[in-house]
């Protein structure tokens, strides 16, 4: 990445910018795949119990940029034994353009992870298929508004909460 950005183009004058954003990078921050019980587990009976965990961080940089990390962690076992377990922080770099104060956040935790999605969707799929797993697992579509509403809501009923 150079340091040099192209300019957005300027709006006409008098209207104002419309919001959006700019992905200027993504990245696979870290990646863990664990098969404890090879080949074992490869030849299960029935379908594995999934266990899975999404996390969503953000946080502006000085030069005005923001990093926003997807965290996927997936478990996969059975009654008696673990199957697989994969760990997956995708990342990516954006520039918000044209989006007011009290928006950067739910563009931040809403609309930025859902552009990611499909990225960590294919990196987690990947991974079990080298794992040895047939058919790969295949994370179904995360509702990312219905998750930032949750946190919000979570924070309004805990006292002393920003």
């Amino acid at each position: 990445m150079t340091d040099a950005m192209p300019d957005a183009p300027n709006p006409a004058q008098g209207q104002p910018a419309v919001p959006g954003f700019r992905i200027l990078a993504q990245y696979v921050r870290d990646l863990s795949f664990e098969n404890p019980r090879a080949p074992d587990s490869l030849r299960i009976e029935g379908k594995p119990q999934i266990d899975m965990g999404v996390e969503l961080n953000a946080s502006g940089r000085p030069d005005g940029l923001f990093e926003v990390d997807l965290k996927l962690s997936i478990k996969a076992s059975t009654e008696t034994t673990p199957v697989f377990h994969v760990e997956l922080l995708y990342g990516g770099l954006f520039q918000l353009q044209g989006v007011s104060e009290q928006d950067i956040e739910p563009m931040l935790l809403i609309e930025c992870p859902r552009y990611l999605f499909p990225f960590a969707r294919e990196i987690v799929s990947g991974a079990t298929a080298d794992g040895g797993f047939y058919p790969p697992f295949m994370l179904d579509p995360i509702d990312f508004a219905g998750i930032y509403a949750a946190r919000m809501q979570q924070a309004a009923q805990t006292p002393g909460a920003a």
